[in-house]
């Protein structure tokens, strides 16, 4: 009895290790990359069917209130939605915090305008495994990767972005 326990523990235990050697193998989303945005719930209630993100350029950027990195380049974002509003762009920010309410009294504190949904099965299937935080994706108007940014971006990086608004990057081939 014993020995078939003791089976059934490593048994387990390998089925495990190799279920977490499978998902650190998904391949995180690269420049080139297509993505395909499902449908997404903001933290205000409303629901974004993933068709809407279509023929449009779509800045992603996923963060955390509890991230340092994050805190300093979210205001920086604000900044990008209050200079492109009106525009063809479209912004979506991503928490990871484990606590929906953590996301939302961060973004009511700073007084963040910018969409926020929180990270979703689906949000990961689509872009793949994070390499770290805070990280951005600029995707064409077909949802092609044409940027990928992993870490802080610096103020002018982030108003630079705003090129992206522009007909001639949201039609891009």
């Amino acid at each position: 009895m014993q020995a078939i326990r003791r089976f059934v523990m490593w048994a387990a235990a390998a089925m495990v290790f190799a279920a977490a050697q499978l998902a650190n193998h998904a391949q995180a989303v690269e420049v080139g990359d297509v993505v395909t945005m499902p449908d997404v719930q903001l933290l205000d209630g409303t629901r974004v069917p993933g068709d809407a993100w279509r023929g449009h350029p779509v800045i992603i950027a996923t963060w955390a209130s509890w991230c340092p990195f994050c805190a300093l380049q979210n205001p920086r974002l604000q900044k990008l939605v209050d200079a492109t509003r009106g525009t063809d762009l479209r912004i979506l920010t991503i928490s990871i915090d484990a606590n929906p309410q953590l996301a939302r009294d961060y973004v009511a504190k700073r007084g963040f305008t910018f969409p926020v949904t929180m990270e979703t099965d689906a949000l990961c299937a689509a872009t793949g495994p994070r390499k770290g935080l805070p990280e951005l994706l600029v995707l064409d108007a077909h949802g092609r990767v044409v940027r990928k940014e992993v870490g802080e971006m610096l103020e002018d990086d982030v108003a630079d972005l705003a090129q992206y608004a522009h007909p001639a990057h949201s039609h891009k081939q």
